[in-house]
């Protein structure tokens, strides 16, 4: 569909001003990568960003350490941008100048996602908006409880009659200087199940007077494949991986009385969450009590799939194709991130970002502590938000939503 002659114009003017923005957005990426502060401790990152768009907008405090700020029309329909403000706890073997000291890293690349953010709402300053540009800087989102519910729950797309929100992050599996976007399951819903197994401890030479928890707790282990194998249509991707086995207390004779696992449990699909978590219960009891001891078997709920808006993201590769931006295979995974509770709430898009950490091979991934993208990271990250929020208006001007009336007018 050949978009309306007045949001070309707009594409250009605003790229025009991104352009003149993009140099002080990387040194203040440089800023804030030597600065990360994890999830739970954001503020000095917040009022980093905050003060880099004070001449523009002022933005409001919105949960622990997050906040909001509304540019272009006061009123009517906005769409949302998100940035996000954690790092990790991980310590940081890039060599790079401006490489973090303080045993934190934005090993995700949130720094670049925020200064990209900065340089496109900096840039908007400059010209008249359709409809409202809302800036979200969310808190904690590599961790419980996650940033994205809170600022939800605290009524931001209320408060902003956000209509949608776009997300933008940088990836390594997407090629270099390419943006993906496609509709449906993009993420997985990230659950942990935790399994306690109870029973009476014993000297290891007399095990028929004891409850053997370490053999119970060991075939509970290698059986949960095999539980998803029987229970998800092999169609529909899920996995349970275990990541924490405690049993013993050290002693080589000394039957414990308790053993303790705690695995990540990834679903696409609302049915198998349930499905999933029931049959592993099941089978875990069940298990526990052949090896005489107990089994209790808890779900601590995590964040749903990612599910992007087919039709947003359709309208965002073509404002890709527009802007000269080559696209991408769509990029999903059994990752999770809570940008999901945002999809939940209005039709809404993540875009990934093919970036590459220069002098590496294999490239790091993800969460590595030698993860460094290029400068020019922060250039296609503000133009994959840029073709997200024209999709986005594109879509509301098709629906009817009447825009600003100085917009309108040109």
């Amino acid at each position: 569909m050949t978009p309306t002659p007045d949001l070309t114009a707009l594409a250009t003017l605003w790229t025009t001003a991104l352009d003149d923005e993009l140099p002080a957005a990387r040194a203040l990426r440089r800023e804030l990568h030597a600065d990360p502060r994890v999830s739970g401790q954001e503020a000095p990152t917040r009022d980093r960003i905050v003060a880099a768009l004070s001449d523009v907008l002022p933005f409001e405090p919105m949960t622990d350490a997050g906040a909001v700020g509304r540019l272009g029309p006061a009123s009517g329909p906005s769409i949302a941008l998100r940035a996000e403000l954690d790092a990790l706890p991980v310590t940081e073997q890039t060599g790079a100048s401006f490489a973090s000291q303080n045993g934190a890293m934005h090993a995700c690349g949130h720094d670049v996602h925020q200064a990209a953010l900065v340089a496109l709402m900096r840039a908007a300053r400059r010209i008249d908006l359709p409809f409202g540009l809302v800036g979200l800087l969310q808190p904690r989102e590599e961790t419980s409880p996650p940033g994205a519910r809170d600022m939800i729950e605290a009524g931001v797309i209320d408060q902003h009659s956000i209509a949608h929100v776009i997300g933008a992050h940088v990836h390594p599996a997407v090629a270099t200087g390419a943006i993906a976007s496609a509709g449906g399951f993009i993420n997985a819903a990230a659950d942990e199940i935790d399994i306690r197994i109870n029973g009476r401890g014993g000297h290891g030479a007399y095990p028929h007077l004891a409850g053997d928890t370490v053999a119970a707790i060991a075939h509970i282990a290698l059986g949960i494949p095999e539980v998803v194998r029987r229970t998800v249509s092999p169609v529909r991707p899920a996995l349970i991986s275990v990541g924490t086995l405690n049993a013993g207390l050290g002693v080589a004779n000394v039957l414990p009385a308790h053993a303790h696992i705690r695995a990540t449990m990834r679903t696409t699909d609302i049915g198998d969450r349930a499905a999933l978590f029931a049959a592993v219960s099941t089978m875990a009891e069940r298990t526990a009590e052949a090896y005489g001891t107990t089994a209790t078997v808890t779900l601590v709920e995590g964040q749903p799939a990612l599910i992007n808006d087919h039709d947003l993201a359709f309208g965002i590769n073509g404002w890709l194709t527009r802007l000269g931006i080559p696209g991408d295979d769509p990029m999903r995974s059994l990752g999770a991130d809570d940008f999901a509770y945002f999809c939940e709430a209005v039709p809404s898009a993540m875009l990934f970002v093919g970036v590459e950490t220069a002098g590496e091979d294999p490239q790091p991934t993800l969460h590595h502590a030698r993860f460094l993208p290029g400068e020019s990271a922060v250039d296609l990250t503000a133009r994959a938000l840029l073709a997200g929020y024209l999709a986005a208006a594109e879509g509301l001007l098709q629906s009817g939503a009447t825009p600003s009336p100085a917009w309108r007018g040109r």
